[in-house]
């Protein structure tokens, strides 16, 4: 059985919040306060559960990417070719105005002049690491020689 003094102070603590919700010079602006205040607490919360909803989506994507053996191959032949020249064209000194990059069926064409073999090479190689090339066909040529597409007219 409650005991007189618990229900005294209960009745107290009830009657105190009313006379300070209720007190007709303040009490208004105070229960604004408390329903702004609840109002606040109600949208963190609400931010605190996307937030939750957003990392455990992440840690699931992430998830799936690296069992899935990392990057995957792009959708389409022109978005292929876009990360090629990405890839390809990264370092300063790549002959970014030279070369051409066009891709059909995961196949990768490399056409245009550069300096030296060494470039040759290494564009292909490049180009052969990207996610989604199936192949390289290499038509880069050395000045003075004749485009490998071209081949000799004799």
């Amino acid at each position: 059985m409650p005991s007189t003094l618990k229900i005294f102070v209960a009745g107290a603590a009830v009657g105190g919040a009313a006379a300070y919700l209720l007190d007709a010079s303040s009490g208004a602006r105070r229960r604004q306060e408390l329903a702004a205040a609840a109002r606040q607490r109600k949208r963190d919360a609400a931010g605190a559960v996307k937030s939750a909803q957003a990392t455990a989506q992440g840690a699931v994507a992430k998830a799936q990417h690296v069992a899935g053996g990392g990057e995957s191959a792009p959708a389409d032949d022109i978005t292929l070719a876009r990360k090629v020249e990405t890839e390809i064209f990264r370092p300063a000194d790549a002959p970014k105005g030279q070369v051409n990059v066009q891709a059909l069926d995961g196949i990768v064409e490399l056409r245009g002049q550069v300096d030296a073999p060494d470039v040759i090479e290494d564009l292909e190689q490049r180009t052969r690491r990207v996610t989604g090339v199936r192949d390289v066909r290499n038509l880069l040529h050395l000045p003075g020689q004749q485009p490998a597409n071209l081949g000799s007219s004799s």
